[in-house]
């Protein structure tokens, strides 16, 4: 499947995150409090944005309650879209080339623990009883990675903006320009982790042996296949011997939007068969959580993301490598 245009691919996008890899952001404290936008026609000012439709939401959907009291929308872009000169109006940057990642880990994007995950959100004004809407500038990218990282901490009003950025422009929706870190009200939330969803290289281990679990790589097939270089130096080539290939770009349409739920049952049961445990890993974290967010549409229960994926597991060490496809 062509991945769509708008999208950066996978390999593209890291290799842009090593040559260009980006002071942190300005720090919170000191940045300019930025109103919430006047709603859009049709927007419910006057409520909560009520319950979410599931894990992925549409432009129309996100357009009916920006501005919505109790609505928080996350710009979560990485890498060239994190510089990006506009974002949908009110958007609060959940950055996870900054401060939402664990930077005294090797890995990238590594999770940072429940206390610093706590004082983030609440530096970014979420409640507890918020509803939360993360996109991203590429589509469906590092969007996924956020809703991930709030489901495990014990979050699930959460949702992704299908076709992210996107899809929001080509709807015509309004954008403006991007202004300084949000400074708020502070918020009340409170991570409440859940252990199994973020799992490390020996867990993955485990499951590579295991007759009912698959792990899944959304990486490219080249770099899967070991005929690319990986975009970060020092790491071998390949893949986790027993691991299936499913780039992520392969459960998005042509026009970037996540397929319907039919067609990703298809796409996982194709190469998991009856499997129902599933083990998602990528670069770094990253796109394996397009494959959570995808195998959660599709129905699966049993979904486990390993948090250093390659950046780990491809670094010199005794954990196998295997090439080819």
């Amino acid at each position: 499947m062509t991945p769509p245009q708008d999208a950066v691919s996978e390999a593209q996008h890291e290799a842009q995150l090593e040559a260009q890899p980006g002071a942190l952001p300005e720090a919170l404290p000191g940045a300019q409090l930025e109103a919430l936008p006047e709603a859009l026609p049709g927007a419910s000012t006057g409520s909560l944005p009520g319950p979410l439709p599931g894990p992925l939401v549409g432009a129309d959907w996100l357009a009916g309650r920006l501005g919505a009291p109790g609505l928080v929308l996350f710009d979560a872009s990485v890498g060239a879209h994190r510089a990006a000169a506009h974002r949908i109006p009110g958007a609060r940057p959940f950055d996870l080339d900054g401060p939402l990642s664990d930077h005294t880990a090797p890995a990238p994007h590594t999770m940072p623990g429940a206390p610093e995950f706590t004082e983030a959100m609440r530096a970014l004004g979420v409640d507890d009883s918020d509803t939360v809407v993360v996109y991203d500038g590429a589509g469906v990218y590092s969007s996924a990675r956020a809703w991930w990282m709030l489901r495990a901490m014990g979050f699930d009003r959460a949702a992704v903006l299908d076709g992210g950025l996107p899809a929001w422009t080509a709807a015509g929706l309004p954008t403006s320009a991007t202004g300084p870190a949000y400074q708020g009200p502070r918020g009340s939330f409170t991570a409440r982790p859940r252990t199994g969803l973020l799992v490390d290289s020996a867990t993955v281990a485990r499951a590579l042996a295991d007759p009912a679990a698959a792990v899944l790589d959304a990486r490219t097939r080249e770099r899967f296949a070991g005929t690319a270089p990986e975009p970060r130096p020092g790491l071998r080539g390949g893949h986790m011997p027993g691991a299936v290939n499913l780039p992520f770009a392969a459960l998005q349409d042509a026009n970037g939007l996540m397929r319907p739920a039919g067609e990703l049952r298809a796409v996982f049961r194709a190469l998991t068969g009856g499997r129902e445990r599933l083990y998602l890993s990528c670069g770094s974290g990253v796109t394996a959580c397009v494959l959570a967010l995808g195998a959660d549409l599709a129905g699966y229960e049993e979904i486990a993301v390993y948090d250093g994926s390659w950046s780990e597991w491809g670094m010199p060490s005794e954990l196998p490598v295997t090439t080819g496809r």
